[in-house]
């Protein structure tokens, strides 16, 4: 039997100087070093192939390497990779701007571009609060977010994820403090976030939350009726509705953005992930007229005042405008329900497995939840010694796939959940 590749000299040389994402680097096991990526394959170093269940944290939603995208982030290169957009624009940002909001819904038209998903969230945050500021009301400047929810890992964003399940906890005294409800999903919730509402009205700039998937909180899953029924409190009671579409936006849950799905139109929607198809990082900020109007004024200090030093970067709109081309050409939201179909036939043997607590699909998102996992990255590994990428966490093992992935490799993958379960 042959000795295993060692691993090159930039890893060697590197790793002792990289600080891992989400990780307890003392016990973390040693990370993989990819080689290359192609469609829903990542090649590792040692020449090992795995097939890619989460789309590079949700963002490849047409494969690595398109050739489309490819091509627009090269052709963009050689003309300006990048220039500031303070005092200036240019034509893939302007062509972004119209085109994404010529795709949602209501007048969402005014579009403020960021480089994560977490500032996009904390400009949505600021927006909902100047947009109070500015008409006077300065008693108005909590949230009110929700139990589950997740929104980002800067300051602001943590102060709206789930208080004391989410991975934030641990910075609580440190944090803003906001309101947080319980999810409307049922009598007994809808009172109590009815209740919470009207008590702290007074002091609300906005009600934000992620649309029919709560993400990062364990994949839970609620109707479009939930939607509606947060819309319509928003409006009784004059507060903004920020919807969180980073991990749901773009064909995620089975249509372009979950908000059509009740029907509703938010006052500010934030997008990211897979803005760019996977490529590059981008984010967008988008507010419905009668919030932009509230910063129109002869008085400066009224502007909104943000402005990240690359955002609106062309080379990341080049990928956008490529990216809500395949979703025009080819047919994408056809190929989400092929995968929920399979997925919700190939995932179902899960639930029979003993510590499986629930199996569920919603669009391009698999989940089998178990009651826990004792160890995330002990699981993790044993996925890969299969062939398959994915990242259990919490107490759930997911799939969110590139919507091209074959059929073959969405079968590999779910079958090899039930083989790695049942051992």
């Amino acid at each position: 039997m042959s000795a295993p590749n060692p691993m090159p000299d930039w890893y060697q040389q590197g790793l002792p100087h990289i600080w891992l994402p989400y990780s307890q680097m003392k016990t973390a096991p040693t990370p993989l070093a990819p080689r290359s990526t192609q469609g829903s394959h990542i090649t590792l170093t040692d020449g090992r192939v795995l097939v890619d269940g989460v789309a590079a944290w949700w963002t490849a939603c047409h494969g690595y390497n398109h050739p489309h995208i490819q091509q627009a982030v090269t052709e963009q290169l050689g003309t300006m990779p990048h220039v500031m957009f303070g005092g200036m624009v240019h034509e893939p940002a302007l062509r972004l701007a119209s085109r994404l909001c010529a795709l949602l819904p209501g007048d969402l038209e005014r579009v403020f571009f960021t480089d994560s998903g977490s500032v996009a969230v904390e400009v949505a945050m600021k927006m909902a609060i100047q947009y109070r500021l500015n008409k006077g009301e300065r008693q108005r400047t909590k949230m009110l977010a929700f139990r589950g929810g997740y929104h980002g890992d800067t300051l602001a964003t943590m102060a709206v994820c789930d208080p004391e399940e989410g991975m934030h906890h641990l910075y609580g005294p440190a944090l803003a403090e906001h309101v947080i409800a319980p999810l409307p999903v049922d009598e007994t919730s809808t009172q109590t976030f009815m209740a919470l509402l009207a008590r702290h009205a007074h002091e609300l700039a906005g009600i934000i939350m992620e649309p029919l998937v709560q993400g990062a909180g364990g994949m839970l899953f609620h109707t479009p009726e939930v939607l509606r029924t947060v819309r319509a409190a928003a409006d009784r009671y004059d507060v903004l509705l920020i919807l969180d579409e980073i991990f749901t936006g773009f064909g995620r849950t089975g249509t372009l953005f979950a908000c059509e799905q009740a029907g509703i139109t938010p006052d500010i929607i934030t997008l990211s992930k897979a803005l760019t198809g996977g490529t590059m990082a981008l984010a967008a900020t988008i507010a419905r007229r009668h919030v932009f109007e509230a910063f129109l004024s002869d008085n400066p200090e009224h502007a909104l005042m943000h402005g990240p030093t690359f955002m609106a970067n062309p080379l990341a709109c080049a990928c956008a405008n490529a990216s809500l081309d395949l979703f025009e050409t080819e047919p994408r939201l056809e190929q989400v329900a092929t995968i929920n179909a399979i997925m919700t036939e190939a995932l179902e043997p899960c639930r029979a497995l003993p510590g499986v607590r629930d199996v569920r699909t919603l669009g391009a998102i698999g989940v089998v939840e178990l009651h826990a996992i004792a160890n995330p990255d002990a699981l993790r590994q044993q996925l890969v010694a299969h062939g398959a990428w994915i990242r259990p966490f919490r107490n759930i093992v997911y799939l969110t796939p590139a919507f091209t992935i074959a059929e073959q490799d969405l079968r590999f993958l779910c079958h090899t959940i039930h083989t790695v379960l049942a051992a």
